[in-house]
C-alpha cells in the first residue's frame, strides 16, 4: 500500500529538495529540470516560494550562464535535509 502524502508535506518538502540540489550544485533551471523531471513553470515557482520558508537564493550571473545560490537557509537546517534527502525524495515520488 502507497502512502498518501498532503499537499502541504509535498510542497514543503519540495522546496527543501530544490535549495538542497541549489547548495550540491544542480544550480540551473535546467539542472533542476533535469534532475526531478518537474515542468520547469514548477520549478520556477518552488525556486520563487522558498522565501516563504526563509531560505534566501539569488540568481548570479547572466541570465544565460547564471546560477542560483542559497545566501541562507534561514530557520531550516541544512544537514536535516542532507541526511534525509532519500526519505525527501521518496515523498515526492523521486526514488
Amino acid at each position: 500500500m502507497t502512502q498518501a502524502y498532503s499537499k502541504t508535506q509535498t510542497s514543503f518538502y519540495r522546496r527543501l529538495y530544490l535549495a538542497h540540489l541549489i547548495d550540491a550544485g544542480v544550480n540551473t533551471v535546467p539542472a533542476i529540470i533535469e534532475a526531478t523531471d518537474m515542468p520547469r513553470r514548477t520549478a520556477q515557482d518552488t525556486l520563487n516560494a522558498l522565501s516563504e520558508l526563509g531560505v534566501e537564493i539569488e540568481f548570479v550571473g547572466a541570465n544565460k550562464n547564471g546560477h542560483y545560490k542559497v545566501v541562507s537557509w534561514g530557520p531550516i537546517n541544512p544537514q536535516w535535509v542532507k541526511s534525509h534527502h532519500s526519505e525527501v525524495k521518496k515523498v515526492l515520488g523521486y526514488l
